[in-house]
């Protein structure tokens, strides 16, 4: 069985809410004995400069165009995993929380439909420390949002944004993050475990550095039964100029150069081993695989 005749008899769809006209549900696919569901915290809307500034607009535009993209603003989806393999439940990230965006803090309301209560969450592993992704440690009402959980973070992640002098080194757009940040990591140190990338986490999972979009940036191989996914956070942000431009600059990323280093190379692996993976912000439920083209490489979405 090829991974995406794989992928398409394994996935499920589950009951779906909806954000205005989008569409928050959670699909799943099987490794195994193991339960892999992406699941919806809602979506980003972001200035495209912020994104795509500096990028060549005689050929940035026909790609954005080919995807259905225009206008000024981009609302890129923002798409949590969960796995359980019977004795973990493991949440990758945790969500932007109540006091991001309006369109975002939606992850508890989605797990709740899977029937994961906050409480039966065991690990939260973080890719990196932005505001869409940690935020959600606490609720409206500063408490922990899943009280049970210990928490896992990559030690470079974790020194650049606890250290003090981080807020003068960024531009004032990513300053927030920095106070963001710090303020999370302070209220959750006391259930924090550090990692290197290449070592063995709970349940399986492999820390597999790619630095770039922050400096300790990490995605997570998981393996089981003979079959993997990657869950690759915002090392590929994109299911559009990400893939077919993967060594150009991407604003978002804070080493744009080491990114681009980055994204190339974790391409060609998924490409190369026909591994499946998870994007935090690719089309929900973001899970496919990785085909090479011509000048680059392709999404190819989950079958459903």
């Amino acid at each position: 069985m090829d991974r995406r005749h794989f992928l398409t008899q394994t996935m499920g769809l589950a009951t779906a809410a909806t954000l205005g006209a989008r569409v928050t549900a959670h699909a799943g696919i099987a490794l195994g004995d193991t339960r892999i569901n992406a699941v919806s915290d809602g979506h980003l809307v972001v200035p495209r400069a912020f994104l795509f500034g500096g990028l060549p607009p005689e050929e940035l535009d026909p790609i954005l165009a080919k995807h259905g993209i225009d206008g000024d603003m981009i609302e890129p989806d923002c798409t949590l995993t969960l796995l359980r393999d019977g004795t973990n439940t493991v949440l990758f990230d945790i969500g932007a929380g109540p006091n991001f965006l309006p369109t975002t803090g939606r992850l508890l309301d989605n797990l709740d439909t899977l029937g994961v209560a906050p409480e039966d969450v065991t690990h939260v592993i973080f890719t990196h420390g932005h505001p869409d992704h940690l935020w959600g440690a606490f609720d409206e009402f500063d408490d922990p949002t899943f009280p049970e959980a210990e928490y896992l973070l990559d030690r470079t992640e974790w020194d650049y944004w606890t250290d003090p002098k981080t807020l003068d080194r960024l531009d004032d757009a990513r300053k927030p993050f920095a106070v963001g940040a710090s303020r999370v990591l302070a209220g959750i140190e006391e259930r924090m475990t550090l990692f290197r990338p290449g070592e063995a986490l709970v349940a399986g999972i492999q820390a597999v550095g790619t630095p770039g979009h922050s400096p300790g940036h990490t995605s997570f191989a998981v393996e089981e039964s003979g079959e993997s996914v990657m869950i690759v956070g915002d090392a590929i942000a994109n299911a559009h100029v990400a893939f077919e431009r993967p060594g150009w600059p991407s604003g978002t990323d804070q080493d744009a150069e080491a990114g681009a280093k980055t994204r190339t190379a974790l391409m060609d692996r998924l490409a190369t081993d026909r591994m499946a993976m998870v994007g935090f912000h690719l089309p929900f439920p973001g899970i496919g695989t990785v085909e090479r083209t011509g000048t680059g490489y392709r999404f190819v979405p989950m079958e459903g």
